[in-house]
């Protein structure tokens, strides 16, 4: 797999069907920059047609996952004119919503500091898990500017409810682990010695599964989240369901479930 040269974020591709991207500023807990919003949109769409099965996110070294954006550098927005800033927030906002967008799952590992921006990225992931040092937060009041950010209003909202998220949103606080399990914004709490290895676990399990599946199962969750019609929601389903029945992928996991045997998927 080709992959462009980053300086913010590196990419490692396992067993040729996972890759793990980091956020790679670990000197500055892996806090945003200009650059980094540009090189997520540069690397999802050097993954998307990749023929990955998932992507685990997580951030380089072991103090952070991503503290938002970096401090030093906020005097760069502040002499943004409005035409300027809002072309800078189109470029931001479409790096996150590049890796919320890859056709296959998302797994955030998150350990550390998840603020602000952080937060947006870790949202932007179908499934967080988190280590025990994990804190999630929006942020963005404490600097001025509103949980309206990055995806923020959206993503939370439809995670953990709109009265949760308002309560986080309006005071900027820290959420714990063990919290952030308990309210459904991580999946669950995991070690922070194993955390990087059962997340991708998950990510081979994912992987184990027919890849037309997968990808029309994230689809249909994304989807139908976006749209307040069960009528709406009951066709995209119909339509992926049809399309599915049409690859060689759902003969063979039938053949195999007969025969006792794991499926051989190819994706075909």
């Amino acid at each position: 797999m080709a992959l462009p040269e980053f300086e913010t974020l590196a990419i490692e591709v396992l067993d040729g069907a996972i890759a793990v991207l980091r956020v790679n500023r670990p000197e500055r807990m892996n806090s945003q920059t200009v650059t980094m919003f540009h090189e997520f949109g540069a690397a999802a769409l050097a993954l998307r047609d990749s023929g990955l099965r998932a992507l685990v996110l997580t951030g380089a070294g072991t103090r952070a996952f991503c503290a938002g954006f970096d401090l030093d550098e906020i005097d760069v927005i502040t002499r943004m004119g409005v035409r300027e800033f809002l072309a800078f927030q189109e470029t931001a906002t479409g790096g996150i919503q590049a890796i919320r967008h890859l056709p296959f799952p998302v797994l955030a590992a998150v350990h550390g500091p998840a603020t602000g921006g952080g937060l947006a990225l870790a949202l932007a992931a179908d499934i967080r898990y988190a280590a025990p040092t994990a804190k999630f937060s929006a942020a963005f009041v404490r600097v001025g500017l509103s949980i309206g950010e990055l995806g923020t209003s959206f993503n939370l909202v439809r995670l953990i409810g709109p009265g949760r998220a308002a309560e986080i949103g309006y005071t900027g606080r820290l959420v714990g682990a063990e919290e952030a399990a308990r309210i459904g914004l991580a999946n669950r709490v995991v070690p922070s010695e194993s955390l990087l290895a059962e997340t991708l676990a998950t990510a081979r399990l994912i992987a184990a599964n027919s890849p037309g599946g997968v990808r029309l199962s994230k689809r249909a969750i994304q989807r139908n989240l976006e749209i307040t019609s069960y009528a709406a929601a009951l066709e995209l389903e119909n339509r992926g369901q049809a399309l599915l029945t049409r690859t060689e992928d759902m003969p063979e996991a039938l053949a195999a479930f007969k025969e006792k045997r794991p499926a051989v998927f190819t994706g075909r």
